[in-house]
């Protein structure tokens, strides 16, 4: 008798808004007890999810954790993953909630179900799946996120990067980052692996497709944080020197005002620091070497009268020579005696021409910027010159980085001691001796306050004072890392019309 009770509240679905609500919370209140009738019961409920009224909708959502008994889960968990397309604010958090809840009852079970709608679910869907992982795992307390779990999503999340967009590319690596499985040498080394592997280091590559170029960026700025001195960015700096840094200069970007040029020299030398053995390290060394020189330029012949034969002075793009000299100087210590046994004297002597004349600009430019940000506390930086002043300040950090590296490469031999924070990064406490070696040796020491650099995504242009060397320093603006252009479907792999083919 009781079960045809049952059945009686389960047609209750077909009924009324009070019947219906009813419905919604009976039916999983007397769900245990009637194991014959689970089909029919959950459907009932589905039906209840999907109803016209949103507040018999909230109801049926919020009772669904109950059916999530067993081999129910992983569908009660399809279910609710489907659910999360829902635009009303209030059932959309009642779905996340939902989810979180099962998840701590059965964490595989509950991925199951996010998976397969990643894998085969609508765009919408499967958008917001990803959302939810990147969004709540690490949320979930250890003893939800055991390593057997952590080993399910690393395994389930390689079937996803087989068809991925760029967007959802970084998603994905914000997820399984964040495991804690994945934080151990060897974890980090598998996610380097990931990158590598997505970004095709071994396809040819095509400076003038900027999906390609596009790739290749957001690829290498999801490794640049994993580097370290154990696990190393050697893959990824020769593909760089071989195949990026020939075609710099015809490198095309999707990405709208974005300094493509700067953007390739600023990842090279972030990655040049954690370069493991290198291969063709000489014939590196020598591309890297040939592009740092067309950025030092040499100086303008003189006429007769001592005054400059040609129109106007060359000029000094610091930012890009910061980069590359900072690169350079990373990979020449792995070959100490490039610039003296493997170049020949008359090269040597060119370069030193051109690392003086640079110097020389450096030092006066370098005077400017002091005289500028003299007397300037914390406080003046806040002012409506703030900006300027701050630009001023990165301004700084770059020529004192190039006038270090200079310094260093002008010994005899060169020497490759002295360590640097490149200008956009924030500067690491160091000791006594690594402070002594990374400052300026000029005589006059810039303010203390001036290390307070600009947010990495400033994007103003600092024209500095027209004067004997003075030149346009560039862009600052440092995209931020994981900055997509555009919605899904529009990065690589795009997943137009939901094909799984790997558009690459």
């Amino acid at each position: 008798q009781h079960k045809d009770a049952y059945q009686v509240i389960l047609d209750g679905v077909k009924g009324g808004a009070k019947e219906k609500r009813l419905a919604a919370q009976f039916i999983p209140k007397f769900f245990k007890h009637f194991p014959e009738l689970a089909d029919s019961a959950i459907n009932a409920q589905l039906d209840l999810c999907e109803d016209e009224d949103v507040s018999i909708r909230r109801q049926a959502i919020k009772e669904l954790p109950q059916f999530a008994t067993g081999d129910n889960l992983p569908r009660v968990a399809d279910i609710l993953t489907q659910l999360l397309q829902s635009d009303d604010s209030a059932e959309f958090n009642l779905v996340n909630n939902a989810l979180l809840s099962i998840f701590k009852m059965d964490a595989k079970g509950t991925l199951g179900g996010l998976f397969s709608q990643i894998l085969q679910g609508e765009d919408i869907v499967r958008e917001r799946a990803i959302k939810f992982l990147s969004t709540k795992l690490k949320t979930l307390p250890e003893e939800v996120m055991t390593k057997e779990v952590e080993e399910f999503i690393l395994t389930e999340s390689k079937k996803v990067l087989e068809d991925v967009t760029g967007e959802e590319f970084v998603l994905f690596m914000k997820i399984l980052s964040g495991l804690k499985s994945l934080q151990t040498v060897s974890g980090r080394q598998q996610l380097v692996e990931l990158v590598a592997e997505q970004a095709d280091l071994e396809q040819t590559f095509n400076p003038s497709d900027p999906d390609c170029v596009d790739r290749l960026l957001q690829c290498t700025r999801q490794a640049v944080p994993l580097f370290s001195k154990n696990v190393h960015s050697t893959k990824f700096v020769t593909y760089f020197c071989e195949h990026v840094l020939p075609n710099l200069s015809s490198l095309t970007t999707p990405v709208e005002g974005l300094d493509i040029q700067l953007e390739v020299l600023k990842l090279l030398a972030e990655m040049s620091s954690f370069c493991g053995d290198m291969e063709k390290l000489e014939s590196n060394l020598k591309k890297l070497f040939d592009k740092l020189l067309e950025y030092m330029p040499l100086p303008p012949e003189e006429a007769e009268n001592g005054e400059n034969a040609g129109s106007e002075e060359p000029k000094l793009q610091f930012s890009y020579v910061e980069c590359l000299l900072y690169s350079f100087h990373q990979l020449g210590r792995k070959l100490p005696d490039f610039l003296t046994a493997k170049l020949n004297a008359e090269k040597l002597k060119d370069f030193k021409i051109r690392l003086q004349y640079f110097a020389r600009g450096l030092q006066v430019y370098i005077r400017q910027l002091r005289l500028a940000l003299q007397g300037k506390t914390g406080e003046a930086l806040k002012t409506e010159e703030a900006s300027i002043n701050k630009i001023k300040v990165v301004a700084l950090k770059i020529t004192n980085n190039i006038n270090v590296l200079i310094k260093d490469l002008f010994h005899i031999p060169p020497s490759y001691k002295s360590t640097v924070t490149l200008s956009w990064k924030p500067v690491q406490k160091a000791d006594a001796s690594q402070k002594r070696a990374s400052e300026d040796t000029t005589s006059s020491s810039p303010p203390k306050k001036a290390s307070a650099g600009p947010k990495r995504d400033a994007r103003q242009i600092y024209n500095p004072p027209s004067g004997k060397y003075s030149s346009n320093l560039g862009s600052f603006s440092y995209e931020q890392r994981g900055g997509f252009r555009g919605g899904r479907g529009r990065g690589w792999g795009g997943r137009g019309n939901r094909s799984r083919g790997r558009i690459y």
